[in-house]
């Protein structure tokens, strides 16, 4: 991820395509068409990743430019992929499948493939699978194709996954809205040097027998190429994705990005903003739960600068980006509907060993870039000619899992306070180990910062049963980066998860 390529970007289209109306003309075809029947296994298409990793890399064909680029943001809007044509939409209990055409923002053909009873069928390409305008440039274009493919609600219109754009994915979460953003794989993100973003150039569909879509992909870059299954389903607490994958090195990777996620901050209570509806992000915290057992919340910042931390792990057993601001009347831009964003919680299935949670933080002036980045980097980076395997289970849910009876951090406040280099920080804690505590017995704040002084800390009761605040100021030298850490104690016992916050004085 960069400052000026996002997942937003890539993935705009979905958007575009699902709220814009269709100028329909033309008739269409009677059913989908399919290449020959091949004999297909998850076996045989790691196999298939390994050979493209020892052999060079092949960079995908150039498409029809300046016809691709006449597919913008208004004519895309007009391209609708014909709902009875959906795969799958006349099988009982299935759910439909439809298609992305190739526009401006997504120039790289994927194969999409059928799989059933161990054979996989390509499904042929044709323009009047959709409906467009008679002088759609899509209609002009002599090596069209799909961009990706996404999966429908029942038969409401709308959808609940899309994979769009490089190896970018998204699902809708339990509120049926989209935000954050999964990635298969990401490259030098965050460092000086450009960005490489692998790509899914194939993928292989198949129904899973409780209604769930399996989607095997093959990945490819300049520097690897890999073979996943992801099998995705829906539940009462959102969708769910167990992942596998096998990568394969062509040449080693210094800076890996395993299970990444992305997420847009902009504008929120850390900031110093005030008053009602003031917050405009998709996520508002990193949550970490390490191999250690230690539960700690990171609120996220739009930063002054590019900003990467790491978070030095052993087996961690999970991080996510998460949403915990549900209150509607936070937010600027309402019908944007950004207490509904998911959250996206990773559960590791496989032990990952020494590493890092990294998490990236880039400016932003508005709320259309994705400016934040999670992602695990092991302690030993690969070399050429190693392999690695992976399997990981993703959440698209309200919240990370509970950690009761810890108490949690509801909110964040950051605000100047003074001087230059003065600030007033507020922290609301709330949860099952706080219920029962009075001014008399309150617990005990302890703080940590580096630089800076922190003084007058003050823990108050807050507004609900196990509520309650802790207060203090800071003093933080100007031009430097403050490291903080913070959680409630009474003796020995911790009573809170670990709040850790950086703040850019």
């Amino acid at each position: 991820m960069s400052s000026n390529t996002t997942r937003r970007a890539l993935t705009a289209g979905i958007g575009a395509i699902t709220l814009r109306p269709s100028l329909a003309v033309g008739a269409a075809p009677s059913k989908l068409e399919f290449g020959a029947a091949r004999s297909f296994s998850f076996d045989a298409l790691k196999h298939r990743a390994r050979q493209m990793a020892a052999a060079a890399y092949k960079a995908p064909a150039a498409g029809e430019g300046a016809l691709l680029q006449a597919i913008d943001y208004d004519a895309n809007g007009q391209i609708l992929y014909r709902p009875e044509l959906a795969l799958w939409a006349d099988v009982p209990g299935a759910q439909a499948v439809r298609f992305f055409p190739l526009s401006r923002r997504f120039r790289e053909r994927v194969q999409i493939h059928v799989v059933e009873a161990g054979q996989a069928r390509e499904l042929i390409y044709r323009p009047d699978l959709f409906r467009l305008p008679d002088d759609s440039p899509l209609r002009r274009l002599k090596t069209g194709g799909f961009a990706g493919f996404r999966v429908m609600n029942g038969r409401s219109g709308s959808d609940w996954l899309a994979f769009l754009g490089a190896s970018y994915f998204r699902a809708s979460g339990p509120f049926d809205q989209y935000g954050a953003s999964a990635r298969g794989l990401s490259i030098d993100t965050g460092q000086p040097t450009p960005e490489e973003f692998p790509r899914f150039t194939a993928f292989w569909l198949e129904r899973l027998p409780d209604a769930g879509v399996r989607a095997y992909a093959l990945l490819d870059s300049p520097s690897v190429a890999g073979a996943y299954r992801i099998d995705n389903r829906q539940t009462p607490a959102g969708p769910v994705q167990e992942i596998q994958a096998e990568l394969h090195f062509r040449r080693g990777v210094a800076n890996l990005g395993l299970m990444p996620l992305t997420s847009m901050y902009w504008r929120g209570p850390t900031d110093g903003a005030e008053g009602p509806q003031a917050q405009v992000h998709d996520s508002d915290g990193l949550e970490l739960w390490t191999g250690r057992g230690e539960r700690i919340w990171r609120p996220l910042n739009d930063p002054p600068r590019p900003t990467l931390n790491s978070f030095l792990d052993q087996a961690p057993r999970g991080f996510g980006l998460i949403q915990r601001d549900r209150d509607a009347g936070d937010y600027q831009a309402a019908p944007l509907f950004y207490a509904k964003r998911p959250s996206v919680w990773v559960e590791p299935l496989t032990p990952l060993g020494k590493g890092a949670v990294r998490l990236l933080e880039l400016p932003t002036a508005r709320d259309s870039d994705d400016n934040i980045g999670a992602f695990w980097t092991p302690a030993r980076a690969p070399e050429a000619g190693t392999s690695l395997a992976l399997s990981y289970r993703l959440r698209w849910c309200d919240d990370a899992p509970p950690i009761a009876p810890l108490g949690r951090i509801l909110a964040t406040h950051v605000s100047p306070n003074g001087p230059a280099g003065r600030f007033n920080i507020a922290i609301d804690v709330q949860g099952p180990a706080l219920e029962g505590l009075s001014d008399a017995n309150a617990p005990e704040a302890k703080i940590d910062c580096s630089p800076g002084v922190v003084d007058r800390i003050v823990t108050t009761r807050g507004a609900g049963e196990g509520a309650w605040r802790i207060a203090f100021d800071l003093t933080a030298p100007l031009g430097h980066t403050v490291d903080l850490r913070a959680y409630l104690r009474r003796a020995d016992q911790t009573l809170s998860e670990t709040w850790l916050y950086q703040l850019q004085a």
